[in-house]
């Protein structure tokens, strides 16, 4: 037996771009929820009320001390023991949002932190609102350098979609690991996905850059 058969490569190509598709739509999403509800924890750890922004902190500490896949685990089979049914897909995404959030406020905050005090002074001494000096001052100053950092995270998320696979999540690796188990054939499909994975990171991490790069360009000119 050869160690390479392209007729098994045309064979997995149906089943890898099915499980593409929902790798990269589970990342998008994934990855969509992480950098909002990031922000927000960000935004609240910033908060006057000590006792909300430990509150915040500990959760956030507590979301990035446990495995993903545990927490994979505890929302789709825990969760019913005490009625809370969530469908795969919506237990899916959500964990890995909520997961990857943790780590992306930890992103904003250091940028956030990095700007200067001089820059909060001057938004008081001008009588400008809370609201108005977080989007107009702050937020354009402290996201463009964090923009790599985010990044990373996304590559990231994108690498562990496969952990999708232990609540039935049919993801590319998954498809892959079906192809060869259907027909006793691993290498081809194995490959194919992992080499998949390469060029997907490889593409999103050029695109972080050049938006880096953008946003860099554009607020220095201003």
């Amino acid at each position: 037996m050869s160690i390479w058969d392209w007729s098994y490569v045309w064979e997995a190509l149906p089943y890898l771009y099915r499980g593409a598709i929902v790798t990269v739509q589970a990342t998008l999403l994934g990855f969509a929820i992480a950098l909002v509800l990031g922000l927000v924890f960000a935004l609240i750890r910033q908060s006057p009320n000590r006792y909300v922004s430990i509150a915040v902190t500990e959760i956030v500490e507590f979301i990035r001390s446990t495995p993903l896949l545990l927490q994979v685990f505890f929302v789709y089979f825990v969760g019913p023991q005490f009625g809370i049914v969530i469908p795969a897909w919506t237990a899916g995404i959500g964990v890995l949002g909520i997961h990857y959030a943790a780590y992306c406020s930890e992103v904003y905050r250091a940028g956030i932190l990095a700007v200067e005090e001089g820059q909060w002074e001057a938004c008081t001494a001008l009588n400008l609102s809370r609201q108005r000096t977080w989007r107009a001052i702050i937020l354009p100053q402290a996201i463009p350098p964090i923009v790599p950092g985010l990044g990373n995270y996304f590559v990231g998320m994108f690498k562990e979609t496969p952990i999708l696979a232990a609540i039935a999540i049919l993801e590319m690796l998954q498809q892959a690991k079906n192809f060869g188990a259907e027909h006793y054939r691993y290498t081809e499909a194995i490959i194919m996905a992992g080499f998949f994975f390469l060029v997907f990171s490889l593409v999103a991490s050029a695109i972080v850059q050049s938006v880096s790069l953008w946003l860099n360009r554009r607020y220095h000119l201003q």
